[in-house]
């Protein structure tokens, strides 16, 4: 048996969208995709139009209604400090939602492991929550949207991303599933044997006001190089993998399809910066990876989906006093 894990930035999914063109082509590439857990970014309402107070219920609402759609879940049981019931999660600041969504066929969630984690720690919302899917321990998803502007505070997202994921001599099995607004710090071997970035740097040739927000201090004007760091700190010695790099797979871009004047405007080009990474325990069991370039996959967003298969059985024990 394989488990299908997707990810999906749905640009700016809001409520009042449903049934729109645009809200029908998200569903139609997740049902598409067919998976058993999906990490889903940008789920956004309208703050000019609804107090502070409600944006929690208008999420929930939002995810209810786009996981229903898609033959989904997202319903965890509610509690006197999350009332709503859904796997969700959001800065207190700003009313952008990430949401871990699930087919209750493929695994059991586990009460108390829901964590919905924002400011200070992260510019946009982290869902976590855990699932039985008939491994040696839960699996830990993990939907994650990284900063947009801050290569530092991107890697100070990853260090607080380490530490949920961590125990005392290992780490727990678990796939972080996001837009991660960078790129990969994943390496494989070139054709020569030495080791080369699995994504090529991506602004060495760039000219414009944000590359501050992508590449490393003090080289705009020379090499230009991207700053990695935020998975470099996730990557180090194995304590995870980069599922398109560890497999293999052929490079594929996850954004840069929609042309500037189809959604907000895009200086960057194609770039791979939705990724799947998995723990360590999880890496043995990997078995594919791949993009969605369906017709309904690239015109529901500005980011493509990603998805990664594993075998629960392949899971490994967890390493204890490494």
């Amino acid at each position: 048996m394989t488990l299908k894990i997707g990810n999906y930035n749905a640009y700016k999914l809001g409520l009042d969208a449903r049934g729109s063109a645009a809200w029908n082509a998200r569903v139609t590439a997740v049902r598409e995709l067919a998976p058993d857990f999906l990490g889903l970014q940008e789920i956004v309402v309208d703050e000019d139009a609804t107090p502070p107070a409600q944006w929690d219920a208008v999420a929930a609402q939002t995810i209810t209604g786009f996981a229903e759609d898609c033959g989904l879940t997202a319903t965890v049981p509610a509690t006197p400090a999350r009332p709503h019931g859904t796997a969700m999660a959001a800065n207190t600041h700003r009313s952008w939602y990430t949401a871990v969504l699930w087919n209750p066929a493929s695994g059991a969630h586990v009460p108390g492991s829901y964590r919905p984690l924002g400011a200070p720690d992260f510019w946009h919302g982290l869902t976590t929550a855990g699932f039985d899917i008939g491994a040696v321990e839960p699996l830990t998803v993990v939907s994650y949207h990284g900063h947009p502007g801050s290569p530092v505070w991107r890697t100070e997202e990853a260090r607080r991303i380490k530490m949920i994921l961590r125990r005392t001599g290992g780490v727990k099995p678990s796939i972080v599933v996001g837009d991660f607004n960078a790129l990969s710090a994943a390496r494989v071997p070139g054709p020569d044997g030495t080791l080369r970035y699995y994504d090529a740097e991506a602004y060495a040739a760039q000219r414009h006001d944000d590359l501050e927000y992508q590449v490393q201090d003090g080289s705009i004007g020379g090499e230009q190089l991207a700053d990695r760091r935020q998975t470099e700190m996730l990557l180090r010695d194995g304590y995870m993998v980069d599922a398109a790099a560890h497999l293999g797979a052929p490079w594929q871009a996850t954004v840069g399809h929609w042309p500037d004047g189809q959604g907000d405007p895009d200086p960057w080009g194609e770039r791979r910066i939705d990724l799947i990474l998995v723990s360590r325990p999880v890496a043995p069991a990997l078995t594919a990876y791949g993009v969605m370039d369906s017709e309904a996959a690239l015109a529901g967003s500005d980011h493509r989906i990603v998805w990664t298969t594993l075998a629960p059985a392949g899971i490994a024990a967890t390493e204890r006093g490494r």
